[in-house]
């Protein structure tokens, strides 16, 4: 076995092979990448211009432009947050498990993510956190959007939601409208054509240059640092642009199917192969596919810590689901999440959904086909309240997952400005 296993080392001339790829200056698709970040910059400019976006007075500039009306819930999301209007970890922690808590010794270095999605509109964030500080309960530290970047961007939801995830402090992921639903490719319509989503939805073509010019605009004038990624050649695209300087970061979505230690193996490799000198990868978050079992995560850590990612890639978890449209139902991984929490590090429990047990009574239960309506048909359909409502019941699951773990003995990770 070990002469078998030696077979697999992988000679250097192979990297000269690549690197011949990679630096060829008459390589077109090498050059088509280049000429897309040379629209923004160099590197450094491309990292400043994102800087100064994200900044907390320029975010209240577009706010203002865009959603002047905005400003006052930013406003008292900062008051809230400075007077210390929202539960304490320690208080949250007495409230689970009463003096026992006292006695705990609760294991953070496994302290599991809370994260919910997706967080499409900017007014539901001030309802979320009324009710964490009226019930005593944690705003998540992890928070996706699925909606129409354009829309977001013109109705002023973009800079207020980012401004606001700074304000509490939990990170923040967009997806970009170059994810697939474009018409990139023209074949696709309906059930009748589904066989031909079978790994060819995405970006085909041009649409991953066209990823990689969407992420950079994003980037450079809202401070979006986060974003999906779920096609083989933008994910690479991220590594590269990683590798070349530029400080995006990116999460592989559970649409990409990971469903195995193998895949995860592939894509990690991958990852190291272009991280840069200080072992850093643009890939922190890695979301499975909701085949996976608990063993596939644990797998999948030994080789992520042997790679030097441990703290570096997030395994993102789906602990509930959309009740419709993605899953067979009842779909709740909450007892599997807190096996695992106390021995795998840097987990994220993602609630997309509601519990099932609440979901099922719903007039509109949760659907994974609510992210792609457009919010004027939202507002016309008389569903803006339902959609809320769904919101809500998933911070609401997510709460439930952070009770379980904390009665476990183990920690989670909420809004760190909100939760000392």
């Amino acid at each position: 076995m070990t002469d078998l296993r030696s077979l697999l080392k992988i000679p250097t001339s192979r990297l000269d092979a690549i690197n011949g790829v990679l630096l060829d200056p008459n390589s077109r698709v090498m050059n088509d990448m280049l000429a897309v970040i040379a629209k923004y910059g160099t590197p450094d400019e491309i990292n400043r211009k994102h800087r100064e976006s994200r900044k907390m007075e320029n975010l209240f500039k577009q706010i203002q432009a865009k959603a002047p009306e905005y400003i006052k819930d930013l406003n008292w999301l900062i008051e809230q947050r400075d007077s210390g209007a929202f539960v304490s970890v320690a208080e949250y922690r007495q409230k689970v498990m009463g003096e026992a808590a006292k006695k705990t010794k609760f294991k953070d270095e496994y302290a599991v993510t809370l994260e919910v999605s997706a967080l499409q509109y900017f007014p539901w964030v001030r309802i979320m956190t009324e009710q964490a500080i009226a019930n005593k309960t944690l705003v998540p530290g992890r928070f996706i959007a699925v909606r129409k970047m354009k829309e977001s961007e013109a109705d002023g939801d973009l800079p207020a939601i980012v401004a606001a995830l700074d304000i509490i402090g939990a990170s923040f992921v967009e997806t970009l409208d170059t994810k697939g639903t474009d018409g990139s490719n023209p074949h696709l319509g309906g059930p009748a054509t589904i066989t031909g989503y079978f790994g060819g939805i995405g970006q085909p073509n041009e649409h991953a240059l066209m990823w990689l010019d969407e992420f950079l605009y994003y980037y450079t004038n809202y401070g979006v640092q986060h974003v999906l990624n779920f096609n083989a050649g933008t994910i690479l695209m991220g590594f590269l642009l990683y590798r070349l300087g530029v400080d995006i970061q990116f999460k592989i979505s559970v649409f990409f199917g990971s469903d195995n230690p193998y895949h995860a193996l592939w894509i990690m490799t991958m990852a190291k192969l272009f991280s840069r000198d200080d072992g850093t990868s643009p890939l922190i978050g890695f979301n499975w596919s909701n085949s996976i079992n608990n063993q596939t995560m644990e797998l999948t850590a030994d080789f992520r810590k042997a790679l030097g990612f441990e703290n570096v890639v997030r395994f993102e978890h789906h602990i509930t689901e959309t009740w419709k449209s993605i899953v067979v139902q009842p779909y709740n991984r909450r007892d599997e999440l807190v096996q695992i929490a106390d021995h795998v590090a840097n987990i994220a429990a993602k609630h997309e959904g509601g519990d099932p047990e609440v979901e099922q009574t719903l007039a509109h239960p949760s659907d994974i086909l609510d992210y792609f309506r457009e919010k004027k048909e939202v507002i016309e359909s008389g569903d803006w309240d339902n959609l809320q409502h769904n919101f809500l019941e998933k911070v609401a699951a997510c709460n439930h997952s952070a009770s379980d773990l904390t009665k476990a003995g183990l920690s989670f990770v909420a809004a760190k400005n909100l939760h000392k």
